[in-house]
């Protein structure tokens, strides 16, 4: 098992992508964190866990509050000892064209998605860094690299997610910490799902691989980064998007 004896967080795990990030980290021997607003989602997958015979518990945390994100990490020590793996995944849209995006729709985009991942990666650095071993994966996306019309909210901060990455790597390389970001195309979830058929035939047909992706095909790339086979890589963009941004 890749992960024997590991403790992660994955934030926004109660469906999607961070569910299938924290199954996929627990299949490899992780204890893991389910950590969501949504109290209902969170019950429902540590169930689902518990029926597997995997181990985890669940801690609700508002990631945009810095109160949260500490506590969210505090609780995690206190039951599991330690954190090796942070996962930032939790994330919002508020998608608009710029000309009629609101001032609120912009500032809970950017409160939820960066300045969920600066809270979280704070809490967290101070106990990876005194045990000298860490593994941080940003869930970024690639409308933060090659932006997309009516998400200018959502890329700046994703944006800023990569960048935020490569700072922390620079900053916690010499105490065994690496901190990369994973960067997702158009996947399978519950917000594609809600796109008209013509929209994702136009997504599909931008794609060489003719296909959406999965949250398994993300989660992967996650256990990736957070085992010990990828302990050299630090700083890095791992796009996950079937071709379409190269």
């Amino acid at each position: 098992m890749l992960l024997k004896d590991k403790v992660a967080v994955v934030t926004g795990s109660a469906q999607g992508i961070g569910k299938a990030t924290a199954l996929r980290l627990a299949k490899e021997g992780a204890k893991v964190v389910i950590s969501d607003l949504n109290e209902e989602g969170i019950s429902r997958t540590l169930k689902e866990f518990e029926e597997w015979g995997y181990e985890a518990i669940g801690v609700k945390a508002d990631v945009s509050r810095h109160e949260d994100a500490q506590r969210l990490v505090e609780e995690t020590v206190r039951s599991f000892g330690a954190i090796h793996i942070l996962v930032n995944n939790a994330g919002i849209t508020r998608d608009s064209l710029l000309v009629r995006m609101s001032e609120a729709d912009w500032d809970a985009v950017i409160a939820v998605n960066l300045k969920g991942v600066f809270n979280c990666t704070k809490a967290a650095v101070r106990y990876m860094a005194k045990q000298r071993y860490g593994r941080i994966i940003n869930i970024a996306s690639i409308v933060g690299e090659m932006g997309n019309v009516g998400q200018a909210n959502y890329a700046a901060s994703k944006a800023g997610v990569i960048g935020f990455t490569k700072v922390v790597a620079r900053e916690f390389a010499t105490r065994n910490i690496t901190c990369n970001a994973v960067a997702p195309g158009f996947i399978v979830t519950a917000m594609t799902e809600k796109l008209p058929e013509k929209v994702k035939e136009t997504l599909i047909a931008q794609i060489p691989m003719e296909r959406l992706g999965t949250p398994e095909d993300v989660a992967n790339g996650v256990l990736f980064l957070a085992s010990d086979l990828a302990g050299y890589i630090t700083g890095q963009v791992l796009n996950i998007n079937g071709g379409m941004y190269m």
